[in-house]
């Protein structure tokens, strides 16, 4: 049996396309992808995010245990901030990448991780556990993401406080209508917005009213697809794509959430280990130069028929109406201007390693 989010029924209302995405029963497009995404660059778009898993990390003991767990500085967080991160295991690898949020600092954190390892990734923290309260609180919440330019004028409307006057990565507490709230200016677009964690029974009403401030502001229902096609864009890491478990950080350009400093932490040893050697890989962003679209898994090639890497994540990107591509190249060809083979389903044709991301607000 598919789970399904407090929202699945208002996406079969709306007609949405839905899928088993991580056995979830999730909407996969509403319109169209295209007009979805381009909704989300220029409007604002709702993204049901339910599915993710919510793990509550508290206690006297809740400080010393993520530090242990992550790769970021969790000391350095004050009450309502929050912070990008990784699960390393024991080899140097990623067991998720996650975002922290500190709801009272050295005592209660939040921390959000990917709906198809949130099992995974509780069971990890459980058995690493130094000591803290830790329990899945993913059943209790819904999670709303609200993205693109006028993201903030809506939540300005609907929440009872000035959302568009918070800083990036913070967070605060409130109710909608008698719920409780928490308002995270984070996201996975690169838009301006945030994601709102809701008590589970009041998704529903926050959905809708949502929907109903948001009308004359272009609010539109987004998709897993379109959720896809703008996180490539902006060369985000997905799970099972840019990292897994044999993933060092370094090599998927991770490094700036490595404390190495900062203290000691699982898996540090073989993250830094790998690093001193000298990356054998790096991820990179490429555009196609003939026409093909590069798909997960495609192998990448030299002009004298040598194979240096492989495709993770591949689109057509609709902001740049261009087919666009992240890979695993050899460190030595990680550069950009490079040009490459991509082989698409037999046939080789060229591409050429390019800054990222892809797409930014100004468009160069």
């Amino acid at each position: 049996m598919l789970k399904k989010t407090p929202l699945a029924a208002e996406h079969e209302k709306l007609g949405a396309r839905m899928v088993d995405f991580a056995g979830w029963w999730m909407p996969v497009q509403y319109k169209g992808l295209r007009e979805e995404h381009d909704n989300v660059r220029h409007h604002v778009g709702l993204f049901d995010v339910s599915h993710m898993g919510e793990v509550r990390v508290k206690g006297p003991k809740a400080l010393e245990t993520l530090q242990w767990l992550t790769t970021n500085d969790v000391a350095k967080l004050q009450d309502g901030e929050a912070q990008y991160s990784l699960l390393p295991n024991e080899r140097g690898g990623l067991v998720d990448d996650i975002i922290v949020y500190c709801l009272k600092r050295d005592a209660d954190y939040l921390v959000c991780v990917n709906a198809s390892n949130k099992d995974k990734d509780f069971a990890w923290m459980v058995r690493n556990n130094k000591g803290a309260d830790i329990s899945d609180e993913s059943d209790q919440w819904g999670q709303i993401a609200v993205q693109g330019p006028k993201a903030l004028a809506l939540c300005d409307r609907v929440f009872g406080f000035k959302v568009s006057e918070m800083k990036p990565f913070h967070i605060h507490s409130g109710e909608f209508q008698g719920h409780k709230i928490m308002v995270a200016t984070t996201g996975y677009t690169g838009e301006k917005g945030c994601e709102v964690f809701v008590q589970a029974a009041g998704t529903v009403a926050l959905w809708t009213e949502l929907l109903r401030q948001g009308a004359d502001l272009g609010v539109m229902a987004i998709g897993l697809g379109a959720r896809d096609t703008l996180r490539t864009e902006m060369k985000y890491s997905l799970y099972g794509h840019e990292i897994d478990d044999g993933t060092n950080p370094y090599e998927a350009g991770l490094g700036w959430v490595i404390k190495a400093q900062a203290k000691d932490f699982l898996g540090k040893a073989p993250i830094l280990q790998v690093k001193e050697a000298g990356l054998k890989r790096k991820l990179v962003g490429f555009k196609m130069l003939d026409k093909g679209i590069p798909r997960q898994g495609y192998s990448l090639f030299s002009f004298d028929n040598q194979e240096i890497g492989k495709v993770t994540s591949g689109t057509h990107s609709p902001s740049l109406d261009a087919p666009i591509g992240i890979a695993y190249v050899n460190s030595e060809l990680a550069k950009d201007g490079t040009e490459l083979l991509v082989d698409i389903r037999g046939r080789k044709v060229k591409a050429q390693i390019c800054p990222t991301p892809f797409w930014n607000r100004s468009g160069s």
